[in-house]
């Protein structure tokens, strides 16, 4: 008997199912049910009247903002070095880069605060976005590299001959082009930001709280109804932002074309 080509995806689906779609379904249940089982909204109703939570929200969206800037500010000129053949004469530059990508992003981090206790920086903010730029800058360089490197340069080419300048090429074709992979880099850089915890216990010894904190204290305090509610707030919220930036995306290629 043939065996269907479908069939080959049943795996799949059960691993989605055990480790995405029922981890997700629990978060729902325990968000809406109080200490006894009993079904409410008070857990929700409670995070809008917690100054506490609303004001470490709005810390952890400041920061993931500076923080995904930054990895704008840097990575795209990295990846423009790392697609461009007249600079990049060596793979050996693009094995650099993934290099910090192949330890575990908790080492990296207690290895960044080992180095600033040792040189005497006093923990803060600062010490914090330079941690999470140092975790997250590649997340935001491979999406940019990687549409940079397969765009086609004959559309460079073509300005050039048509008398644009090295930075009108840059700002109004290669730009343009690689939005995709910038849009990538962002969404990639941000919504980790806003959910971590761990960066920002270490590399601030807690003086800096971030929304992940506040969920992890709910849970380590075994208020785990609250902390279902606090993740499913954000899980809402980021998936919200994400489908009308994706729907405004959809619009502009529609409008371009």
């Amino acid at each position: 008997m043939a065996v269907k080509r479908y069939t080959w995806s049943y795996p799949y689906f059960i691993f989605l199912a055990v480790f995405a779609v029922l981890p997700l379904v629990l978060v729902a249940v325990y968000a809406f049910q109080d200490s006894g089982g009993h079904f409410t909204f008070a857990n929700i109703l409670r995070f809008f009247n917690d100054s506490d939570a609303l004001n470490t929200f709005a810390v952890s969206i400041e920061v993931a903002i500076e923080n995904t800037a930054l990895c704008l500010l840097l990575g795209y000129p990295a990846a423009w070095i790392l697609s461009n053949s007249k600079y990049n004469r060596s793979a050996v530059t693009v094995i650099l880069f993934m290099l910090p990508m192949w330890v575990n992003a908790l080492m990296r981090t207690l290895a960044t605060a080992g180095l600033f206790n040792m040189l005497g920086v006093n923990l803060g903010k600062g010490t914090l976005l330079f941690g999470m730029v140092y975790d997250y800058l590649p997340f935001m360089i491979y999406p940019i590299y990687n549409v940079l490197n397969k765009m086609d340069r004959s559309y460079e080419e073509a300005a050039a001959d048509l008398g644009a300048t090295p930075m009108q090429v840059f700002w109004k074709i290669t730009v343009p082009l690689s939005k995709a992979g910038i849009i990538s880099g962002i969404m990639m850089v941000f919504m980790p930001t806003v959910s971590t915890f761990a960066i920002s216990e270490f590399l601030t010894n807690n003086k800096v709280k971030l929304f992940g904190t506040i969920i992890q204290e709910n849970i380590n305090s075994s208020m785990w109804n609250y902390g279902a509610a606090l993740a499913l707030i954000m899980l809402v919220i980021i998936g919200i932002t994400t489908f009308f930036w994706n729907d405004d995306n959809k619009m502009e290629e529609e409008s371009a074309i």
